[in-house]
């Protein structure tokens, strides 16, 4: 009698959105945990949409701009995250980047991941936000792996829709430790009121499950209070990968900046086939196939 495989015993909840700036900061240390985690637990993203439709147009958008500009700025001092040389401007709707996101979810982990990936980079790198549905579908172009036409039917339909429908409710009952008393981070991640009077988790944060018991860490954090979270609820689940070589993180990632580049990679950097494309405060470092269809290295 064939054995059905127990489903993972720890679920990995992630508040985020495409296009925040600290959920961008935090790729890095995420990255090396799904790693170190990778096999052992369910990790599920929950799109909390950062900027809504209902959100009021600034009455200034240049200003506005300017302002998000600085305020990305003083983010990326904190994490090293790179950031666009210009921004075009703030953007209007996280709902087109989410749907696109979720319904790439039906294609696999590992294209879902590329073409997260290439959502966030639309604002940080290129400085403009996949915040319509066409920007988005054109930003993934090329992606390994991806079939483009099922992913536009899929971000179109009503049961991708629900989901992110879900999500963003769902980011709205934020777990009772969220919403006041904590420090110890630049971004704390204290929970956000919403204009609805009520409130919603700061992005990102990540909420790890086990059974009745979880254990829940907001806002932009080291790698060790993840690790720490996961070991009390499972000890020992916890693998720690060895670092890639640079060419097989290249390899692996498609896209690194230098942060990740510290933290997942060992050994000489960079490789001789890597492509350097330019940020304000540092490169994006590209594998040549994903440079070949990359935005940031071809003509638009």
């Amino acid at each position: 009698m064939t054995q059905v495989p127990e489903p993972p015993a720890m679920e990995v909840v992630e508040y985020t959105d495409p296009l925040c700036p600290w959920a961008w900061g935090s790729e890095p240390v995420f990255r090396r945990l799904r790693a170190a985690l990778a096999g052992r637990v369910r990790w599920r993203r929950v799109y909390c949409i950062l900027f809504d439709h209902d959100d009021d147009p600034p009455p200034d958008p240049a200003a506005e701009t300017a302002w998000y500009m600085d305020y990305v700025a003083g983010i990326s001092r904190h994490t090293g995250a790179p950031r666009a040389v210009r921004l075009q401007r703030v953007a209007e709707s996280s709902w087109p980047s989410s749907l696109v996101a979720k319904a790439a979810e039906l294609q696999g982990n590992a294209v879902s991941e590329r073409v997260l990936r290439r959502l966030r980079e639309t604002v940080f790198v290129l400085g403009e936000p996949a915040d319509t549905t066409a920007l988005a579908l054109s930003a993934v172009r090329g992606t390994p792996g991806l079939d483009r036409e099922r992913l536009s039917r899929d971000a179109a339909c009503a049961e991708v829709l629900e989901e992110v429908r879900a999500d963003r409710a769902e980011a709205r009952r934020p777990v009772p430790e969220v919403l006041s008393g904590l420090g110890g981070s630049p971004h704390p991640g204290t929970a956000k009121e919403t204009a609805e009077g009520g409130y919603r988790y700061a992005l990102p944060t990540l909420l790890f499950r086990v059974a009745s018991q979880r254990r829940t860490v907001p806002g932009w954090r080291p790698f060790e209070e993840y690790a720490a979270a996961v070991e009390e609820l499972c000890p020992g689940l916890l693998s720690s990968p060895a670092a890639l070589s640079a060419g097989a993180a290249l390899e692996r990632y498609g896209s690194l900046t230098d942060p990740e580049v510290r933290l997942l990679t060992q050994g000489p950097w960079p490789p001789q086939h890597a492509v350097r494309a330019e940020t304000a405060n540092g490169p994006l470092w590209l594998h040549p196939r994903e440079a070949a269809v990359h935005p940031a290295t071809i003509p638009r």
